[in-house]
């Protein structure tokens, strides 16, 4: 036991004192030409994919040599527009936009499902609410509240309606929503309502604002202009004023099926802008796409309640409106660049540096797949423990009057 410690311990300080010893050593680069074509291919292959990387991706494309600001300040305004016929009532913006005049975030009313005079007063739960259904009064807790209904339980049994069975009597807005609502028709005209998103955005590193109107030469003309124009991509890239159908469309959702369900679709305009340019140049790009789950059926869509209050012979009462509508959410993406020394010098070292990786990869190919006697190994590695006084020349190596030692492979050597 004694002996295979004391071997370890020898061992062990043959390794520290060979690490130490190395830890001083000082390594330098020789330069050797191998004259093999096939990894001379594949040397200038991996260069030539490596600086078209840089020049063309990273400098060209990503644009490497600018400063970049992808956070900006921006603000939206939106408007909607359009009036609508149902029966013999006119619609305005008042009666269908929520709110008015919006922010970021403006929904219009597609279709309604209207509970009249409601008042507040007791009621039969609907039978469809957990526990609801009962046949003596003991069934029903005075006074709990059950999460999916409709008010407080008064401990009373009732009949529902006009079935014969009975359901939990509840103090509430009376009659309750689900068996008192009238379906409205879906409001079809809306697919003509224009919506107008006004979006000005800031970049405040480089101290530049631009907007998404096209500059006119007074305010008259520019009125003008924005009452006649609706926007297209390569026809009016600057008009603000969008139609219902058209982002539907753009979203690739089916209007007839939003004024059913309702639902959630995302506004997006992109400002990409080079400043190496003229600020003119930096002109938005708009998207569109659907925000609200649609593989959840029973969450899917968009809809909202409101109330309409007033007094009818002397008591409170209300009309609940469940509001089935496109809600639009513009959401601004901004990102700017422009040229800077600093980034440019570090992309250009990284791309040099990179292009070293060719060298790597062919040493590793010559030494593992082509050097199969070892001849390569043999001249790239020298080990020189002390500085000869007298240099001794070999048969393929020569020391020139700068110092370097380089040798040529080109003969002799089996592949």
């Amino acid at each position: 036991m004694c002996e295979i410690l004391h071997k370890f311990l020898m061992g062990l300080r043959e390794f520290i004192k060979e690490y130490f010893l190395g830890f001083w050593d000082y390594e330098t680069p020789k330069v050797m030409v191998v004259k093999n074509t096939t990894l001379g291919v594949i040397y200038r292959s991996v260069q030539f994919l490596v600086i078209t990387y840089f020049i063309w991706y990273v400098f060209i494309n990503e644009k490497a040599y600018q400063e970049s600001e992808t956070r900006p300040e921006s603000s939206v305004y939106t408007l909607m527009k359009g009036t609508a016929v149902r029966g013999d009532d006119i619609l305005d913006t008042v009666e269908y936009v929520r709110p008015s005049e919006g922010g970021d975030v403006i929904s219009a009313i597609l279709r309604r499902e209207v509970t009249y005079d409601q008042r507040q007063g007791t009621c039969a739960e609907h039978c469809k609410v957990t526990n609801a259904n009962c046949t003596t009064d003991t069934d029903c807790v005075k006074g709990e509240v059950d999460f999916d209904g409709h008010g407080i339980r008064t401990g009373i049994c009732v009949q529902y309606l006009n079935h014969t069975f009975k359901t939990c009597e509840i103090q509430t807005w009376c009659p309750i929503e689900e068996y008192a609502a009238v379906r409205e028709p879906a409001l079809e005209a809306a697919i003509n309502f224009t919506v107008f998103i006004r979006n000005s955005i800031h970049f405040p590193r480089f101290k530049v604002l631009r907007g998404n109107i096209k500059d006119a030469p007074s305010k008259r003309d520019m009125q003008k202009y924005l009452n006649k124009c609706h926007y297209n991509e390569e026809k009016e890239p600057y008009c603000p004023n969008f139609r219902l159908g058209y982002i539907a469309e753009q979203a690739s959702q089916n209007f007839n099926e939003l004024c059913k369900t309702g639902g959630v679709i995302g506004v997006f305009i992109n400002w990409k802008c080079n400043l190496d340019l003229d600020p003119s140049h930096c002109k938005p790009t708009y998207s569109f796409r659907r925000l609200d789950l649609r593989k959840d059926q029973a969450n899917s869509g968009y809809y909202s309640r409101f109330a309409k209050y007033y007094s009818k012979d002397g008591v409170e009462s209300r009309t609940l409106i469940k509001a089935y509508g496109i809600r639009l959410d513009v959401i601004v993406h901004g990102h700017a660049g422009k040229f800077s020394p600093i980034p440019t010098i570090i992309g250009t070292v990284t791309a040099m540096t990179s292009v070293g990786i060719c060298t790597i990869i062919c040493d590793w190919i010559m030494l593992t797949f082509i050097d199969k006697n070892e001849v390569y190994s043999d001249r790239k590695f020298d080990e020189i423990i002390k500085e000869p006084a007298v240099p001794t020349p070999t048969e393929l190596s020569y020391i020139n009057s700068f110092g370097s030692n380089h040798s040529d492979l080109s003969e002799g050597v089996p592949l």
